[in-house]
């Protein structure tokens, strides 16, 4: 291991190197204490009565250390709090953009010269930058409308099928989740490195050569992805999945089959469903081994009710949990429902 270069914190990335097993399994960790961190902060803040703003998720993100330390004495409701954000800053801490060699003090930073960063394209949600010294991709996830970032799935009853999927304006923790499931995928090793003053969230991955743009990407699917009934879902991105997210410490599906459609292994106990698409050429590379990896998508937890009152829904995620290979009835073919 060795420090980042811009904000000196341990790194497993650097360039085009491929973390193995051992440092795969410790990003992994870090993705779920901070999913846990920021949920312990949200719990220990709505004890204190500070969740009544209109975007918690942001206000949290950007708390300082020092937030609340007047306050600590006052209860063990502010110790905790204290405590929580300390927890969390630990795993996400406030880096300015000139600590990564943008220019202080102009309007638009990411676009001024960077003699350190190396510009490399932009997207909808963050800009794209690989490092001089480094040789790693650093992604700027910018605010949009003030306080949301990234995208994550909304859905709403279907007229044609049972749920509509739509991409909508996401959060800071889908965006953490999303982060969750491209490493649980097997997908590009990713670190969270940072989050500015701004609500700029800074996230390194390793470096990749692009794929040509419209390249038909259904045989090349991570695995763990299971194909979802078309009379169940329909989505407004490319190749809507399920995939069950194992739980902390559970095996991942980069540690089984390479079947895109999971390989005829049960999913973990206890794992979480969620609806995982936007699975185009250009949110994959081709890595220093050869391989291709997912690294970026759209994704949201799959909906309980009231959106999803489906019977059958419900009745194919318990059999499919199991086999992934179940049809959307009991001894039918999907096609010909």
């Amino acid at each position: 291991m060795q420090a980042d270069p811009f904000t000196g914190q341990t790194t497993r990335l650097r360039g085009r190197h491929l973390p193995g097993p051992e440092a795969r399994a410790c990003l992994q960790d870090d993705h779920e204490r901070r999913l846990e961190a920021l949920a312990h902060l949200g719990a220990a803040a709505e004890k204190c009565d500070l969740r009544a703003h209109s975007d918690p998720d942001r206000d949290l993100v950007l708390l300082a250390e020092d937030e609340v330390a007047l306050l600590e004495s006052a209860g063990p409701e502010w110790a905790e709090l204290g405590a929580a954000i300390r927890a969390f800053r630990a795993l996400l801490p406030l880096h300015r953009l000139d600590d990564f060699g943008f220019p202080a003090g102009v309007e638009h930073p990411l676009e001024e010269a960077n003699a350190r960063l190396r510009y490399l394209h932009s997207g909808v949600e963050a800009s794209a930058f690989v490092a001089a010294g480094d040789g790693s991709v650093y992604k700027f996830f910018l605010p949009r409308e003030g306080h949301f970032i990234g995208s994550e799935f909304g859905f709403r009853p279907g007229e044609e099928t049972a749920l509509h999927a739509e991409a909508v304006l996401g959060s800071y923790r889908a965006l953490l989740e999303k982060l969750l499931l491209i490493h649980a995928l097997g997908g590009m090793a990713t670190e969270v490195m940072a989050v500015t003053p701004e609500g700029i969230l800074v996230a390194k991955q390793a470096l990749g050569d692009p794929l040509p743009q419209g390249d038909d990407m259904s045989a090349a699917l991570p695995a763990g992805l299971i194909e979802i009934p078309s009379r169940f879902l329909r989505a407004n991105r490319d190749h809507p999945r399920l995939f069950f997210l194992p739980q902390a410490g559970a095996a991942t599906p980069s540690a089984r089959s390479s079947d895109h459609r999971g390989g005829g292994a049960a999913a973990p106990a206890g794992s979480r469903p969620y609806l995982v698409a936007d699975l185009h050429a250009r949110n994959f590379v081709r890595c220093a081994d050869g391989a291709l990896r997912v690294i970026d998508l759209v994704a949201a937890p799959w909906p309980g009710a009231p959106v999803a009152t489906d019977p059958q829904i419900a009745e194919w995620l318990e059999r499919v949990r199991l086999d992934p290979h179940a049809t959307a009835l009991p001894g039918a073919r999907d096609e010909e429902l």
